[in-house]
C-alpha cells in the first residue's frame, strides 16, 4: 500500500490539530479508548462539541495551553492508502520545528483561518514549503462556518495567496484550494451542503487521488553505500554486494555506473531484492546491487550512473536553518552529516539571512540565532559527492552536528 507523508503549517488557533482530529474521526482511525477520551475531556471543558485537537495534541503543555509545541506523527489509513501526518507548531519561536516536519513530506496542508485571510504565519509557512521543494500543497480554508461559507470570503482568501505564490523560486508546485470546517466536518472527509458553490473534491479525497509518481522531484540515481556483504560461507565465498536504497531515479542490469569517489567505472552485474534478483531498481527501493569488476568499495562511498556524475568538491553553499540556542559564527566547526558520510567543516562566510515572510534579506547578518534561516558557504575536509537540493532533495540535504555536545543544531539545503 503507498504511504504518503503530509506536512501540516498553520498560525495559532488556524485548526491543524482539529484537521486531523476530524480526517482521523470521520475515517474511523480513532480507537475507542481514545475517543472516550476526547469525549470526557470535551465535557470537562464545558464543550458541546468534540475538542478534535485533543486527539493529536500529545505534550501537558499542548493540551493545556490549546497549542501545537512539538511535531507529532500521526498515522491512519483508507482503502487505498496510508497516511503520515506531521502535525507541526504554528508559533514563530518555532520555525525550527516546522522545517524538522515538513523536511520528510511529499505534501503539505497549509490551513488559513477564514476571518484572518492570509497573514504573515501564511507568508513563513508557503516559504518554508517553497524552500524544502514541497510538490503538492492543499490550501485549506479552514473555519468557514464562522465566516457563513461565504464564498465572497472565499474568492477573497484565493486571490491574497496566489498573490503570494507569485513571490515563490519553485513553480512546480501543484496548489490546490479547499473551502472547510474542520470543526464540523465540512469538505473534510464529506462534502458539504453548505458550500454549493465549491465544485472541487474534498480534502480526503483530494489526498487520495495524489499519484506518489508525481510527488517526487525527477532526478537522477544516487545509491549510497550503507553496507558492503561479504558472507563467509563456502557456497558465497566470492560474492560481495553493496547494499543500500536507491533515490532519485532507477538502476537496472547492464547500466554503466562509477563508483565514488574512486571513480572507478563498472556495470551492474544483479540487483537483489529480498531472495529475488530484478532488472530494475525504482526510486526508494532498498536492493543489493553486485557489479562486473571486482572494485574496492566501502561504506559511504556512492554508485551513479556513468553520464550523470554529481558535484565532487570540499566546500559549497547551502541555505541553514539554525536549531540550536548557541550561535552559529564565522569560523565555527562543525560535522556535517551528509547521507551515510561524515565530513569535518568550518563556516567560511555568512552570505545573508533570508526573511521567511518574504520580506527579503538580512546582509549584515554576523550570526544566526535559533529559528534564522541563512545562506553560509562551508569548506570541509575532504570531498563530498552532492547535487543541489532544488535538483535532487535526498543528495543536496545534510545536518549539521556539534562536535562538543554530538547535538543535531541545523539542517542544510545545498544551493
Amino acid at each position: 500500500m503507498e504511504v504518503l507523508k503530509i506536512a501540516t503549517a498553520g498560525s495559532v488557533d488556524d485548526g491543524k490539530s482539529t484537521l486531523i482530529g476530524r480526517l482521523l474521526y470521520d475515517t474511523k482511525s480513532l480507537t475507542t479508548d481514545k475517543l472516550e477520551a476526547i469525549e470526557k475531556k470535551s465535557k470537562q471543558l464545558g464543550y458541546d462539541y468534540l475538542d478534535f485537537s485533543l486527539a493529536t495534541d500529545g505534550l501537558v503543555a499542548e493540551r493545556e495551553q490549546g497549542i501545537t509545541i512539538d511535531v507529532a506523527h500521526i498515522y491512519f489509513s483508507t482503502a487505498n492508502k496510508s497516511y503520515i501526518i506531521a502535525d507541526t507548531p504554528g508559533h514563530v519561536e518555532y520555525t525550527r520545528n516546522m522545517v524538522t516536519g515538513a523536511s520528510t513530506s511529499q505534501a503539505a496542508i497549509v490551513l488559513i483561518d477564514a476571518r484572518k485571510g492570509v497573514i504573515e504565519q501564511t507568508n513563513r509557512h508557503f516559504f518554508i514549503n517553497n524552500l524544502l521543494r514541497i510538490k503538492t500543497v492543499i490550501v485549506a480554508i479552514n473555519k468557514m462556518d464562522l465566516v457563513d461559507f461565504s464564498k465572497e470570503k472565499y474568492d477573497e482568501i484565493k486571490a491574497d495567496f496566489e498573490a503570494l505564490m507569485s513571490k515563490r523560486d519553485y513553480k512546480d508546485q501543484k496548489i490546490t484550494f479547499v473551502p472547510v470546517s474542520a470543526l464540523k466536518g465540512d469538505n473534510v472527509v464529506n462534502k458539504s451542503k453548505n458550500t454549493p458553490w465549491y465544485t472541487g473534491e474534498t480534502l480526503l479525497q483530494y489526498l487520495e487521488k495524489i499519484d506518489n509518481q508525481d510527488i517526487y522531484n525527477t532526478g537522477t540515481p544516487r545509491f549510497p553505500v550503507q553496507y558492503v556483504i561479504r558472507p563467509k560461507t563456502e557456497e558465497f565465498h566470492d560474492f560481495r554486494g553493496y547494499a543500500g536504497k536507491i533515490y532519485g531515479g532507477e538502476l537496472s542490469l547492464g547500466d554503466e555506473v562509477v563508483v565514488l569517489p574512486s571513480q572507478t567505472r563498472s556495470k551492474i552485474k544483479e540487483i537483489l531484492f529480498h531472495d529475488q534478483k530484478v532488472e530494475t531498481a525504482s526510486r526508494r527501493s532498498s536492493v543489493v546491487i553486485t557489479l562486473e569488476n571486482d572494485v574496492n568499495i566501502s561504506r559511504g562511498d556512492m554508485i551513479v550512473k556513468a553520464n550523470d556524475l554529481p558535484t565532487i568538491d570540499k566546500q559549497f553553499v547551502a541555505t541553514i536553518s539554525w536549531m540550536d540556542s548557541q550561535q552559529l559564527t564565522l569560523g565555527s566547526k562543525y560535522i556535517i552529516q551528509h547521507g551515510v558520510n561524515k565530513v569535518l567543516a568550518k563556516v567560511d562566510r555568512i552570505h545573508h539571512k533570508i526573511n521567511p515572510d518574504y520580506s527579503g534579506i538580512d546582509e549584515n547578518a554576523k550570526a544566526l540565532n535559533m529559528n534564522d534561516i541563512a545562506s553560509v558557504s562551508f569548506k570541509l575536509n575532504k570531498p563530498v559527492f552532492y547535487d543541489s537540493f532544488k535538483s535532487h532533495r535526498t543528495n543536496g540535504s545534510f545536518i549539521l552536528i556539534d562536535n562538543q555536545s554530538n547535538n543535531t543544531v541545523g539542517a542544510g539545503f545545498i544551493q
